[in-house]
């Protein structure tokens, strides 16, 4: 093993040909039967290869990177390390990211509606951008934060989202004339305007209504006097491969919506609040099978007799469900699998967002711990992000060398060090 003294994060380091899988392979081989807990392994490489793209595929755009969809230290921890800002919803969320070094100025503290003690708590820390939607929510800044640099978002067409925000947060159009008004009377700070399409966007054409939106709003403050200098283009961006809406489909609208309404030359800095697109994918999770029942009543067809599985295939309807006493523990209703038994292992793709976040400990069910990995020439790709600053220059060179190869079966030996 090759141990650092930088922080306090242990990983694995995959010597060339190996991937998350084989450590997973290792995880499982090296169980017992009476230590068969889930597990997770989280892929560090996968999170640098997500930045990389980004810094490829929309340069103007700075990620401020949406703790609340995976709070681990590590992830926020390793994008810290490459420059990144940080989309914190709380103050336990501020907390976390100060803690690991970042500066105030790489937090926008994006809660349209905060409590009043947070807000003091930002004005200590030096936390300046946060967001308003409402009258009210400009009173508490005006009441309680002494420096606030106010971005007010705005709603959007968020119809076609998996997870809809605009029920709960954002400023029509009508209104946010109103609360610019508003803030000019009370001598508040309006540096910007930001949106969110929704989490799961399915629609790519909401981002050209959303900036154009958010156009309008910069003129309006024109006009009574602010100089607006910061779009907040929000989240919503896919984080898997099995997204219905690919991240190239989205950028391929929003890249020529931004050179319209906010050009290069505008004198506007543009960000974003990536959450699913940075961690989606990093994390498998390993599930044991802990019990079985076979169901006749569901199994069965309207005659009477059991289902049976496709001769070819012998697969059978499932439903999969939590290891809790709660009746509502259902993962999922219906899916079909092999005639799995007590003791083998499911492995679920795609949960690092708002998986291991959402998650509880109820019933005494602890949450299953993290194994993170990173390859080796992935680790050197990020120590020369953190020393040049440059991720697109850095993106050129090393883009093609990030992913692993997880076509070996053998289990391979590992390094450790610890994480920046």
């Amino acid at each position: 093993m090759i141990m650092t003294s930088i922080g306090n994060f242990e990983i694995t380091l995959l010597e060339e040909g190996f991937c998350a899988k084989d450590v997973i392979k290792q995880k499982i081989t090296e169980s017992s039967s009476g230590d068969q807990d889930a597990f997770y392994v989280a892929d560090l490489g996968d999170v640098l290869k997500k930045h990389l793209t980004w810094a490829h595929v929309l340069p103007r755009v700075t990620p401020f990177y949406a703790v609340k969809c995976n709070e681990s230290r590590v992830v926020v921890k390793t994008l810290a390390t490459l420059g990144t800002g940080f989309d914190c919803a709380s103050k336990t969320e501020i907390q976390l990211v100060q803690s690991l070094g970042v500066e105030p100025s790489r937090i926008i503290y994006a809660n349209p509606c905060k409590q009043v003690s947070q807000i003091k708590y930002a004005s200590a820390h030096g936390v300046q951008m946060m967001t308003f939607d409402s009258e009210v929510e400009l009173m508490k800044v005006a009441q309680s934060h002494d420096n606030a640099k106010l971005v007010l978002r705005i709603a959007t067409d968020d119809s076609t989202a998996k997870y809809k925000m605009s029920v709960k947060f954002g400023a029509t159009l009508k209104s946010s004339r109103l609360l610019l008004e508003r803030a000019k009377e009370l001598g508040l700070d309006i540096i910007g305007v930001s949106f969110h399409v929704g989490s799961g966007c399915t629609d790519p054409e909401t981002f050209t209504q959303a900036i154009a939106d958010a156009r309008c709003v910069f003129d309006m403050g024109a006009e009574l006097g602010y100089n607006m200098t910061l779009l907040d283009i929000g989240g919503g961006f896919p984080g898997s491969d099995d997204s219905k809406l690919k991240f190239e489909e989205v950028t391929a609208v929003i890249n020529p919506a931004l050179d319209k309404y906010f050009p290069a030359d505008s004198g506007v800095r543009i960000i974003a609040e990536p959450g699913r697109f940075y961690v989606a994918s990093a994390y498998t999770l390993a599930v044991n099978i802990i019990a079985k029942k076979v169901n006749m009543k569901e199994q069965s067809g309207s005659d009477g007799k059991t289902m049976k599985p496709k001769p070819d295939e012998h697969m059978y309807p499932c439903s999969i469900w939590g290891p809790t006493c709660d009746g509502l523990d259902r993962i999922v209703e219906l899916c079909t699998l092999p005639d799995l038994q007590v003791g083998d292992w499911l492995l679920c793709e795609n949960m690092g967002a708002y998986t291991v976040a959402a998650s509880s400990t109820f019933n005494g069910f602890q949450k299953p711990d993290i194994y993170y990995v990173m390859s080796r020439s992935a680790w050197q790709c990020m120590q020369q992000i953190h020393a040049q600053g440059m991720p697109a220059l850095v993106e050129e060179q090393n883009h093609g060398n990030i992913p692993g190869h997880c076509g070996r079966e053998s289990i391979p030996e590992f390094c450790t060090t610890r994480i920046l």
